[in-house]
């Protein structure tokens, strides 16, 4: 275990953030996340959380689930803390309403598991 949380807190703790996520963008188009800065800055916000979150489950972890794609996740949070001014809003939109509904769905199969 890295640090004080454990694999299944960690993956409690992205669950949460895509959950919150979804919440702020329930019936929201791409022309209103646009035109809302608080809300991409939380979706940005909560996405960091997730990358943080997976970048610290333990390998036995990762490579029991190899369809989870925890590098790229990482990669995701790793852009989006050092490239905050850069941050494409519409690669923003398109991660949280085509690839986050299948990444929490993986990630509650892998919580199942722990």
């Amino acid at each position: 275990m890295k640090g004080r949380f454990g694999d299944k807190q960690r993956i409690e703790h992205a669950i949460e953030a895509i959950t919150e996520i979804e919440q702020y963008i329930a019936d929201q188009t791409f022309d209103s996340f646009l035109a809302n800065s608080m809300m991409r800055f939380a979706c940005v916000k909560q996405l960091e959380i997730i990358g943080e979150a997976c970048n610290h489950i333990d390998v036995e972890t990762r490579n029991a689930h190899p369809d989870v794609e925890w590098r790229k996740i990482v990669g995701l949070r790793n852009l989006l803390i050092h490239e905050y001014f850069g941050v494409d809003a519409t690669l923003a939109w398109d991660i949280v309403q085509n690839n986050l509904p299948e990444l929490k769905d993986q990630l509650l199969v892998v919580l199942e598991g722990i």
